[in-house]
């Protein structure tokens, strides 16, 4: 079993499913509602529990009510939760509304993201008493507890492999691209100054870099090649956090050791099982099978 640390934002979201979006001043009755934790790592660490590794989420919860629910969905799904916060303190954790059109599977999400409040950074005293990771993934949010992480990995004996979700340009990817030993972007990332994406990221010192366009095939560009991956061809039935477990897959296969297009091969797949899927987690049961 290999260790995985996902390093980042965790949400509560409320997940409404309707057979239409409601129009301006309008209202739309739910078919199904769900509540999970949300956010990148944390979807990424609740896929690679469920592959079988041990998962571990460096994130900033706090002690309220909506952190409480957050990390009781986390910890049922074999993530082991470390908090930044100081034991007892609150923290302004972000709930976030999704709508999942019942036609489409397509989601749309409003959410604070980590806007509501700056989480302190992690101390090497905490980090130190978690299992060493073999894959560390950032997803850009809390930029103080990536670079605490950072800070940390850099005076590790054996520093693990790092892996970036970058979804949507923020300042701070500046700072993590040259830490990153393999980039995985969204086909809507762009990097400040570049027209190409992956040209862009490895430009910012990116090592390695895979690039993801929804359904169609993966892209990836490793020690001066490039390759495409096909993505499995499923009914979308829902589409909400697919990114997410490409990622968690992504950084499960990759600690496993092989090689960066067969990991984007499975993650391709784990993703394509999430779309299929309705709903935030009952999906994963058929990870075990």
């Amino acid at each position: 079993m290999a260790v995985c640390w996902f390093v980042g934002l965790t949400t509560l979201d409320v997940v409404h499913r309707a057979s239409a979006r409601p129009g301006r001043d309008e209202k739309a009755t739910a078919t199904r509602q769900d509540v999970a934790a949300g956010g990148p790592a944390a979807n990424a660490a609740v896929t690679a529990a469920a592959l079988g590794e041990e998962a571990v989420l460096v994130s900033a919860l706090g002690a309220g009510p909506v952190a409480t629910a957050a990390r009781a969905d986390l910890e049922a799904h074999g993530v082991r939760v470390h908090d930044v916060v100081p034991a007892g303190a609150d923290h302004a954790l972000a709930v976030s509304a999704v709508l999942v059109d019942d036609a489409t599977g397509e989601r749309s999400v409003v959410s604070a993201d980590a806007a509501l409040g700056v989480a302190p950074a992690p101390t090497p005293e905490g980090l130190a008493g978690l299992p060493a990771p073999d894959v560390v993934l950032l997803d850009g949010h809390h930029a103080e507890i990536a670079r605490g992480v950072l800070a940390f990995l850099g005076a590790a004996e054996r520093r693990p492999l790092v892996v970036l979700d970058a979804g949507r340009w923020r300042p701070v990817f500046g700072e993590l691209l040259p830490a990153a030993d393999v980039a995985a972007l969204s086909a809507a990332f762009t990097v400040p100054g570049h027209d190409d994406a992956a040209a862009g990221a490895l430009a910012g010192g990116a090592r390695r870099v895979v690039v993801t366009h929804g359904p169609d095939p993966v892209e990836w560009f490793a020690d001066g090649r490039a390759g495409t991956v096909e993505v499995p061809r499923v009914e979308a039935r829902d589409t909400l956090g697919a990114g997410d477990a490409f990622h968690g897959a992504l950084a499960a296969a990759l600690a496993g050791g092989v090689t960066l297009d067969d990991a984007c091969a499975v993650a391709a797949a784990v993703a394509s099982t999430r779309v299929a899927h309705v709903g935030p987690r009952a999906w994963l049961a058929e990870l075990a099978r």
